[in-house]
């Protein structure tokens, strides 16, 4: 049987979420915690691959098990909750089809990057701490220019090792949030390095190194050596994760 887990973390201590030799991982400790409580070895797949220092405010991952009658989901997940560390949230857990997938069967995902206009000792690993004015107005025009289907070299890792960077993205802005200001944006796919990139290049707009117009250009490039500097990772959450209906149950 095949079962979607729907969690959050703090990915501050972590190398990020996917598995890695010698490195402590969202889906090591995962892994580790559903061997522990099933007893027998247990692999999860996330929806998607969060880099070192990332955090989620919703990531899924499903795994595939034979749960004992003695063992309900409700006292899974308690189980579950109890065996994690206090930085990995397991919020929800339900059964899904076996040609179900955490990441191929996602239609669309979310990301929000958190910037604080004031020191903030209590998020000083969960948000971006900006010292001098914003033109928001402006940064917002720029993300404008992001709505639709691109090619996102421009925002990409060198070497990201991607088939394609075409995404279509359906949401991109930024909106008052305590203490500061979020930046979302919602695509159908993500290339490595994507969002941190665009953010950073949106920052160079508000402080004025570049103008709205130059960053719609700088897209259109798809040239990855004109783009900004990538925002550091500790303001970047990934936001939702979204199906088709009937995959996640309502309510």
């Amino acid at each position: 049987m095949r079962y979607f887990l729907h969690l959050a973390y703090d990915g501050t201590r972590y190398c990020g979420w996917q598995i890695q030799p010698n490195q402590l991982t969202v889906q090591a400790e995962l892994d580790r915690c559903l061997t522990q409580i099933l007893r027998r070895p247990t692999y999860c797949l996330g929806s998607g691959r969060t880099d070192t220092g990332v955090h989620a405010s919703h990531q899924v991952a499903h795994f595939d098990a034979e749960l004992p009658e003695a063992l309900p989901l409700d006292v899974l997940l308690y189980r579950l909750r109890r065996a994690l560390p206090p930085d990995i949230g397991a919020l929800r857990l339900h059964p899904v089809s076996d040609e179900v997938h955490a990441r191929f069967s996602a239609e669309e995902r979310s990301y929000d990057y958190f910037v604080v206009t004031q020191p903030d000792p209590f998020r000083r690993d969960q948000a971006l701490y900006v010292d001098r004015p914003l033109d928001v107005p402006a940064m917002n025009e720029a993300a404008r220019y992001l709505l639709g289907q691109f090619d996102f070299t421009s925002f990409s890792k060198v070497k990201g090792g991607e088939n394609h960077y075409v995404c279509y993205c359906t949401e991109a802005g930024w909106h008052p949030a305590p203490g500061g200001w979020v930046f979302r944006i919602r695509a159908n796919r993500f290339v490595r390095g994507m969002v941190r990139l665009v953010v950073g290049t949106l920052l160079d707009v508000g402080r004025g190194k570049m103008t709205p117009r130059e960053f719609q250009l700088l897209l259109w490039a798809q040239k990855r050596v004109d783009a900004g500097g990538a925002a550091p990772a500790k303001g970047l959450f990934l936001s939702r994760v979204e199906y088709e209906p009937g995959i996640v149950p309502t309510g």
